[in-house]
């Protein structure tokens, strides 16, 4: 289990821990895939790794409205197929594609600092 960090920013959501046993959000651990804003938890998001994600999975993000997207995804990093990719360019989105561990750690930063970021996070048993 790597913590991220035991207080509560500015009153919005963050992300405690991330281990085998799920992603800790204040005092809920989730064992699934997740998409997280600063304000909103939707824990039940499709895809359980890179291999079962679809163009719809991608299109629920959408609605977040994110300046940039984090996508954990799990153990190791997995890039996006490159039409993936181009769809959320072409809506202005900007896209991070890293491991869940790193995706966790850079939401928390980036929602601190006040940034409109999204993370969409697999388990690390992706």
């Amino acid at each position: 289990m790597v913590e991220l960090t035991l207080e509560r920013p500015g009153g919005h959501l963050f992300i405690r821990s991330i281990g085998e046993a799920g992603i800790r959000i204040g005092d809920t651990v989730f064992s699934r895939s997740l998409i997280l804003s600063r304000d909103t938890l939707l824990s039940d998001w499709p895809p359980q790794s890179m291999a079962e994600l679809l163009d719809a999975h991608l299109a629920i993000l959408f609605d977040f409205k994110p300046e940039v997207l984090l996508l954990g995804t799990g153990l190791n990093q997995v890039f996006l197929a490159p039409a993936q990719m181009v769809v959320l360019y072409q809506r202005g989105i900007g896209i991070e594609v890293m491991n869940s561990k790193a995706a966790c750690r850079t939401f928390n930063v980036l929602v601190s600092e006040g940034r409109n970021a999204v993370a969409a996070i697999m388990p690390l048993n992706a």
